[in-house]
């Protein structure tokens, strides 16, 4: 009798451990690499909190792109959400390829070059010439750009030269472009800025690219995440509902400006409150 109580001591004991040991995995942190984008710190707040509601422990990991694919490529990051495909990071993504899971895309249409309010009747980038007495800064022809040494103001310059623009091209900051086009937006005025997807002035104001026939400003890529190796098999709910997650130019530009409404230095306070009022989307991704 007192060895049959030993026994069934030890085998209780032992599904104890058991138990605990499938907890402790179930309850594994996950890890999400953020780099310093807009819509990267937007999305990565939105989904640590969306996780965080169904029970998971998450953390958030900031660093630049290259050392994020690494970290995810040898396990040590568990997802990031930030990889321009079959563009733009296909150099950096190819060196990691094999060794993580491609999720996505989430995003369609992620791309850059010259826009215009939907107001504005010029067409393509070779028409502006025809067209550059309405669109006078201080008297000049202008382009309103953003920072100098940003690849949008490298293809900017390389537009200048080869379609002949005689335009000055502004060098500013993203809030001093934005700032100018804002105020030309409430006059009417005809106004050309440097642009790109995705970003949340389009859900802001009815705004159209130009045309570019050159292809100076590269092709439309579409915006995927990518996982460790491992991470499926560890959280294989969250993998289900990561590969149900899609955005467009209205929802990712809203999250954006959220954030931006509620303080970009508390990103989680305006993912809140989008999530908030957003519930049938997000229950949809969660399902």
């Amino acid at each position: 009798m007192k060895l049959l109580r030993s026994l069934l001591k030890a085998a209780t004991l032992s599904l104890a451990l058991l138990a605990g040991g499938a907890s402790s995995a179930a309850e594994k942190a996950i890890t999400i690499g953020v780099n310093n984008w807009a819509e990267n710190i937007a999305v990565a707040n939105l989904w640590k909190l969306l996780l965080e509601g169904k029970g998971r422990q998450v953390k958030l990991q900031n660093a630049d792109k290259a050392m994020l694919y690494g970290g995810v490529a040898k396990g040590q990051i568990d997802l990031t959400f930030e990889v321009w495909l079959p563009h733009l990071d296909e150099p950096a993504f190819s060196k990691v390829r094999d060794n993580v899971e491609l999720i996505g895309p989430w995003f369609l249409e992620a791309n850059m070059g010259l826009a215009v309010p939907d107001y504005v009747t010029v067409d393509s980038i070779d028409q502006l010439n025809a067209r550059k007495t309405e669109f006078t800064g201080g008297g000049t022809p202008t382009v309103y750009g953003i920072e100098a040494g940003s690849s949008l103001m490298g293809a900017t310059d390389k537009a200048k030269v080869q379609y002949g623009l005689e335009f000055n091209v502004l060098a500013s900051s993203e809030s001093g472009m934005l700032i100018t086009l804002e105020r030309a937006i409430q006059r009417k005025q005809p106004i050309v800025v440097t642009l790109w997807k995705p970003h949340w002035v389009w859900s802001r104001y009815k705004l159209r690219y130009l045309k570019d026939p050159k292809g100076l400003y590269g092709k439309t890529d579409a915006i995927h995440a990518i996982s460790s190796k491992t991470f499926r098999g560890e959280h294989a709910e969250v993998d289900r509902w990561l590969r149900n997650f899609r955005m467009d130019d209205a929802s990712l530009g809203s999250l954006m400006a959220e954030i931006i409404a509620q303080g970009q230095s508390t990103p989680a306070k305006g993912a809140r409150a989008w999530i908030d009022a957003n519930r049938t989307t997000v229950d949809a991704w969660l399902r």
